[in-house]
């Protein structure tokens, strides 16, 4: 029997991703930033967002240095007037939007006892109503483009193992209902939305506050594959889940962290 799926459906030519948080610190490879590159050499036109435009352009400049289509676009994804203005912008450039990919978001540290009712609020703000608002916007320009679209929410572990990072796992918890409550409630208009929680990956946010050689170390070997996560093992899940690959998937979580969930204390062999 033929295969059903020809080997470059996974390309997504012709089609327009708009990618939040899509700059990053230091020239480096953040989650985004891969995000946009990855997404480009699969045929999409990219709008790279990000609070700093000078970043974004950044992201564009690497995108157009490979031959690939992309603009840059300032946007703060927490208010609603910039999320309805970078759809608008989207619209009016390319008149179609295929593909959301949020990755925008904020760490925190701290119990329910420590952590301030301020810095709760600013999580909840930066990582759950960022999402809320840009596919708030994305979602009627994906229907009114005709062919459904694809949403891509970015989480974390910490959703699913919570080690003292209260508000920011409260928030990435979030972010997977959220995900959930997209994916039941469009699926009729053909938009598909899933989430990705990353584990411990390498990135300018993380490398950026100064990441010890010997915290990156313990952080690899955490991994049962022995191997460092990096933006671009998330960029290409990314990939995957926008393309036709992934048509028959929705709601769902993609855990992208070498194992870390999947394991456990070692079996002692004598027990």
């Amino acid at each position: 029997m033929a295969a059903e799926f020809a080997p470059d459906d996974q390309q997504l030519d012709g089609k327009v991703a708009i990618v939040s948080g899509a700059g990053a610190v230091e020239g480096g490879i953040g989650n985004g930033r891969a995000a946009s590159i990855l997404l480009s050499r699969a045929g999409a036109r990219i709008v790279a967002v990000d609070r700093d435009l000078d970043r974004a352009a950044e992201t564009v400049q690497m995108i157009e240095a490979e031959g690939g289509t992309a603009f840059a676009h300032a946007a703060d994804t927490t208010l609603e007037a910039d999320c309805q203005a970078m759809v608008a912008k989207v619209m009016e450039t390319y008149g179609r939007v295929d593909v959301l990919d949020n990755n925008v978001g904020i760490g925190s540290s701290g119990t329910v006892v420590d952590e301030s009712l301020e810095n709760w609020e600013r999580v909840m703000r930066v990582n759950v109503q960022s999402m809320f608002m840009a596919a708030k916007f994305a979602i009627p320009a994906m229907i009114d483009s005709g062919g459904g679209g694809a949403i891509v929410n970015v989480s974390s572990i910490s959703a699913l193992r919570p080690r003292g990072l209260t508000a920011y796992s409260a928030s990435k918890g979030a972010v997977i209902s959220l995900t959930r409550a997209m994916a039941m409630d469009h699926a009729a208009d053909g938009v598909r939305a899933n989430c990705i929680a990353p584990g411990p990956v390498y990135t300018p946010m993380v490398y950026s506050r100064g990441m010890s050689e010997a915290a990156r170390e313990g952080r690899r070997k955490a991994s049962p594959l022995g191997i460092e996560g990096s933006g671009w093992d998330i960029g290409n899940a990314v990939v995957f889940l926008c393309s036709a690959r992934a048509r028959y998937i929705t709601g769902q979580t993609l855990v992208v962290d070498g194992g870390i969930t999947a394991s456990g204390p070692a079996r002692d062999p004598n027990a």
